[in-house]
């Protein structure tokens, strides 16, 4: 879609001059949007939100649902059963996000009257509230993204909406004070508005919003106020602090010292691909086409062949794997790179999980044989379990992708699959990919030697495998609270926080001093053991604010230290994870504290793991399959294995669960991994086990899920 710069052109060609544009932090509800316009300080005094609603209506399975396209002010009830009858449209559902994505390439929150373009125009029926048109008021509407938007008259509204016009197809102005009251569901209400998540009392907290309540919207403010990123001017790219960049160091060292141990070397390609490299594999390329981003000028001057920006590095690397590997003597060949990728996503970009531009490290082999390169996925597979139960404290399911859901030009992908309890979606968490011989034939790659039994040509066994920053917000999703942020041990830069306490006016400078004393050189006894400390020291800040601050950073433990605690020679311990208090013995205090970290870690992975897998339901008939699902579980099915039986499950279950108002999700099931590990449910008989998706003979035990 068109950059709000391009928007702003395209507006001045129609004589319609915004009265300001702002970016600011990507928002996903009205009030967000509100409280992220008013907070950058460039809104207007005074202005109205404009949303954009989607619906689609009912018709016959032949036909093509064009959608219709509502366009009020934010408070203004919108009745689309009145909407539909007015019409003489049927059913009127609020869209899914797969509909928005095909019209407008947009997510929800990025959707405004601007995302109505002149081939989109024919294609919907677009109805706008006739008071907006009337109205004195400024309008704030996205600029076809969540992070930006465009101040406007109603006037400039309607005059764009006109201008689209043809003889064929005009836009529907209702009055939708004459139709509120007519029956049929309501999306959004101004009586009795959604609730939006807010904690009563917010500038007092961390946060400030519930997690239960408003997922997206407390994710967000919990990265913000932990230090964790910021937004850069490019919308999709975010600014990795401290905070968080400091986690992914932790990754990058232990899992550098394991693939090291398998005899893999590090290594950096280039980040351009020409274009006719990129697109010698077909297949493998297809699957990311849509979001590869180009260079097509070098200052003033257009490139004679456009110059991609890696989605990944298959076709970047491995024309000099054929270069390099001469006998099989060069075999096996392993080389890992940590880089950065750039995939132009056009859905709603959300830090860690959906970025346009991402941090992670991409190994890629060439083997002798098959079952070498079957040996290195597994074993790579489980480097990635280990990253995410052992240092994020994040449990996962191994297992093995289906055929749809592979890695596009390989042989077969094996996963690992985490999964957010708040919004009951599964998550791919890291993948490892047995290529095959497919980009070692000749009409790709060439990469091949002469076979050391036979004297024949073999072409080479290749891998690929990729852990990315996702990791960083699945361990947030799963582990915080509405307190903000909470770190397993393990990968926190900060470990144990020590802070000064009971200090009033009455105290001495010597009392001050020695407290102060105390807690630093704590901190240093700490850091001598091993353990990564910090003394809290600031002048000017209450104890209070210390614990709020580093509590909604997720530092695992605090240690308080008061004149009581002097003269009893301990100090208060305070987790994170649980809020338990509990004094200890200054003396000998490194290995309790050791101690203390160790165990904060395995009950953090112990309760995560307990939820995952009350969440994991068990279902052999299709009834029970949607109810499973909007209950925020993952669902496991006896299954066929069947890629067509798969599309279905997808369709049905999307089209079984549309939801009524436009904050609830709406997706169909996917495949999310056939599981190594089929113990955990009964075994499948031969002939008699039926899948639940279709009744034909089930396979294998497979998880289904609403994804991210």
């Amino acid at each position: 879609m068109a950059s709000i710069a391009e928007l702003a052109t395209k507006l001045d060609g129609l004589a319609i001059k915004p009265t300001a544009t702002v970016t600011h932090a990507e928002t996903s509800s009205p009030a967000t949007w509100k409280d992220a316009l008013t907070a950058s300080g460039s809104a207007p005094e005074s202005f109205q939100l404009i949303k954009t609603l989607v619906y689609k209506p009912k018709t016959a399975k032949t036909s093509i649902p064009i959608p219709v396209v509502v366009i009020a002010r934010d408070e203004t009830e919108v009745n689309s059963g009145a909407i539909g009858k007015k019409l003489n449209l049927k059913e009127l559902r609020l869209a899914s996000e797969d509909l928005l994505a095909e019209f407008f390439s947009l997510d929800k929150n990025s959707l405004s009257p601007l995302s109505i373009t002149e081939p989109v125009f024919s294609k919907v029926v677009t109805v706008l509230d006739s008071s907006i048109a009337s109205s004195s008021s400024i309008f704030a509407i996205h600029a076809n993204s969540s992070s930006q938007t465009l101040f406007l008259s109603g006037k400039d509204i309607e005059t764009y909406l006109k201008k689209l016009e043809t003889a064929e197809t005009k836009v529907q102005e209702l009055d939708f004070s004459t139709i509120a009251s007519a029956p049929g569901p309501v999306a959004q209400t101004s009586k009795a508005p959604a609730k939006d998540g807010k904690i009563e009392g917010a500038v007092q907290i961390a946060i400030g919003v519930e997690k239960e309540v408003d997922f997206p919207g407390w994710y967000t403010n919990v990265l913000l106020k932990a230090d964790m990123l910021d937004y850069y001017s490019v919308s999709g790219c975010y600014i990795l602090k401290p905070w968080s960049y400091s986690i992914w160091e932790e990754i990058q060292y232990w899992f550098n010292n394991e693939i090291k141990e398998l005899g893999v070397q590090n290594s950096y390609f280039p980040m351009f691909v020409s274009q006719s490299v990129l697109e010698r594999e077909k297949d493998h390329i297809e699957g990311f086409s849509p979001e590869v981003a180009w260079v097509t000028k070098a200052g003033n001057s257009d490139l004679e062949e456009p110059i991609a920006i890696r989605p990944t590095s298959e076709t970047a690397m491995y024309p000099y794997y054929a270069k390099w590997i001469r006998s099989h003597r060069d075999l096996p060949l392993k080389l890992n790179q940590w880089n950065s990728v750039v995939r132009w996503e056009f859905k709603n970009p959300q830090p860690f999980l959906r970025t346009r531009e991402f941090l992670w490290q991409e190994g890629h082999t060439a083997h002798l044989t098959k079952p070498e390169a079957d040996t290195e996925v597994r074993q790579i597979l489980d480097l990635y379990r280990q990253v995410y139960e052992d240092l994020l404290a994040v449990p996962v399911i191994p297992g093995v992708k289906s055929e749809k859901e592979k890695f596009a030009g390989g042989l077969y992908t094996t996963t690992i699959e985490g999964f957010v309890p708040t919004s009951g979606r599964g998550i791919q968490a890291a993948s490892s990919h047995c290529l095959g011989q497919n980009f070692s034939r000749p009409e790709m790659f060439n990469i091949f030697v002469e076979d050391p039994q036979d004297g024949s040509k073999s072409y080479v066994w290749q891998n690929s495998w990729g852990l990315s920053t996702r990791a960083i917000g699945v361990m947030v999703m799963v582990h915080g609270d509405n307190q903000g942020l909470v770190l397993p041990p393990r990968v926190a830069s900060i470990q144990v926080i020590v802070v000064p306490c009971g200090i009033t006016a009455k105290t001495t400078d010597e009392q001050r001093a020695k407290i102060n004393g105390t807690c630093e050189e704590l901190a240093k006894t700490l850091k001598k053991a091993g353990l990564r400390a910090k003394a809290d020291l600031r002048e000017g800040y209450t104890p209070g604010y210390k614990f709020n601050d580093w509590e909604q950073k997720g530092v695992p433990l605090r240690l308080e230290i008061g004149p009581n605690d002097l003269a009893k020679q301990q100090t208060l311990t305070v987790r994170r994870d649980t809020g338990a208090k509990n004094p200890i013995p200054l003396a000998n205090l490194e290995g309790a504290v050791s101690e203390l970290l160790k165990t904060i870690q395995s009950d953090m992975f112990n309760k995560a793991k307990e939820l995952y897998d009350s969440r994991i339901v068990e279902v052999t008939k299709w009834e029970d399959f949607v109810p499973a699902l909007d209950s925020k579980n993952i669902v496991a099915i006896p299954w066929c294995d069947r890629e067509v039986c798969e599309d279905d499950i997808k369709e049905r279950s999307g089209r079984a669960s549309e939801p009524q108002d436009e904050r609830a999700p709406s997706a169909g099931a996917k495949s999310l991994c056939i599981p190594f590990d089929q113990s955990r449910w009964a075994p499948l008989e031969q002939g008699k086990t039926k899948c639940t998706g279709c009744g034909q003979d089930a396979k294998h035990w497979t998880l289904f899920g609403r994804s991210y």
